[in-house]
């Protein structure tokens, strides 16, 4: 992480779009073209992008039919299997913004193009593997060029690291600091984030491999510690229900922001649960984890288990009108302990897209923003920019109780 490239800036600014959105016609992109339709500011060029002309031009259709000036939404054809293609939809975007996973398999050829063109980059990942190699591929030369590539700026990993962020924020400066957070949620998922997580499940051996050459390439963390360590089930009294370690990337990114902003104290500490009110439903999910990871390993019941729910697939809007989440933190520093929350709606779908359109909009239209580059975490490159425009947008990020 560096400061941007000033030439790499200079030439980002002179491009034909603000934003592009990638894979626009998916489940989660229609659902962000219509936050961005609905939430755009007047004078934003954005633009959707995909391989299918004709089902971009439907999209465009069912935009204008609520917001009439989509009328004129260009349309940009881009092909993963086409790497020129992607490279020329960098080259004319200020910003992308892409939806288009599991990344490991089709996010690769996006990321060095962006990279390439000092092209700032956000997509929804919650995959370790590929964000690691794409640190290693990448991040020099996004420095270079002055692109921030920023991944998991959806429900992966945006509450948990703006609500780390958050609650630092109502602690002391310059000491130790022990922050757990605790997510509770009652909403559904789509064939596209199962078939990520069944192929993570499946890549243990790779995932571990891109972690320790990732640590190979990251410069030493001098004179501080941050550090998010695996931890054990256990029952917390301070927020009343069981935890049980979640295995996402969310302590992964709360961690490489830790390192990154002094902020966060000389010693930092972070671990991440789920919280279950019920030891029964706390054993049964943990069973249910390990049965799924199990089968993950076997390819003919990974393919079984794919066709359950395939990628498209998604809740309903009733469904999903119904869902919410909930991410409380308990902080500890300095002779002061801070409970804080993050909370919202449907957070794989719904919230989701607002949290990958409003990251779009705060790197395209917010100055002031860190002058960095490379690839960073969200409160790295938008921080309390990116927390007062999801404030505004409906998320809620509150002090519970301090003392």
């Amino acid at each position: 992480m560096t400061s941007q490239n000033g030439n790499g800036k200079e030439r980002a600014a002179d491009r034909t779009h603000d934003i592009v959105l990638f894979g626009a016609t998916g489940f989660v992109g229609v659902l962000t073209a219509e936050y961005l339709a609905a939430n755009a500011p007047e004078g934003l060029r954005w633009a959707i992008a995909g391989r299918d002309t004709g089902k971009l031009e439907r999209l465009r259709d069912t935009l204008a039919e609520t917001y009439p000036a989509c009328a004129k939404l260009p349309l940009v054809r881009a092909d993963v299997a086409d790497p020129a293609s992607l490279r020329e939809l960098a080259g004319h975007a200020r910003v992308v913004a892409t939806t288009v996973g599991p990344y490991l398999e089709y996010g690769q050829e996006l990321v060095a193009a962006c990279a390439e063109a000092g092209t700032d980059y956000v997509d929804l990942t919650g995959e370790p593997e590929f964000v690691d190699l794409m640190y290693v591929r990448h991040d020099a030369r996004a420095q270079e060029t002055g692109a921030r590539l920023v991944h998991s700026c959806g429900f992966d990993s945006v509450p948990h690291d703006l609500g780390a962020y958050f609650t630092v924020r109502q602690l002391p400066e310059g000491v130790p600091l022990r922050v757990d957070g605790f997510v509770r949620s009652n909403a559904t998922f789509s064939g596209g984030t199962f078939a990520s997580a069944l192929a993570q499940f499946a890549r243990g051996p790779q995932m571990m491999a891109a972690a320790r050459d990732r640590r190979r390439y990251e410069p030493r963390l001098v004179g501080r510690k941050a550090y998010a360590p695996p931890s054990a089930p256990r029952y917390a009294g301070e927020v009343g229900a069981w935890a049980l370690p979640l295995p996402t990337i969310d302590p992964q990114v709360v961690q490489r922001s830790a390192r990154a902003l002094e902020r966060y104290g000389p010693d930092f500490r972070y671990r991440h649960y789920a919280a279950v009110r019920s030891l029964p439903f706390a054993v049964g999910g943990a069973a249910a984890v390990t049965g799924l990871v199990a089968a993950a390993q076997l390819p003919p019941a990974r393919r079984w288990l794919s066709s359950r729910l395939k990628p498209g697939e998604g809740p309903s809007e009733q469904r999903r009108a119904k869902s919410w989440f909930s991410v409380r933190f308990v902080g500890e520093g300095g002779g002061k302990r801070v409970y804080t929350e993050v909370s919202g709606g449907d957070p794989g779908y719904d919230e989701t897209a607002k949290m990958l359109g409003e990251a779009a909009l705060c790197l395209a239209l917010d100055e002031g923003l860190p002058e960095v580059a490379g690839q960073l975490t969200t409160a790295v490159a938008m921080g309390e920019a990116l927390t007062a425009r999801l404030t505004a947008a409906g998320l809620s990020f509150r002090v519970a109780a301090a003392r």
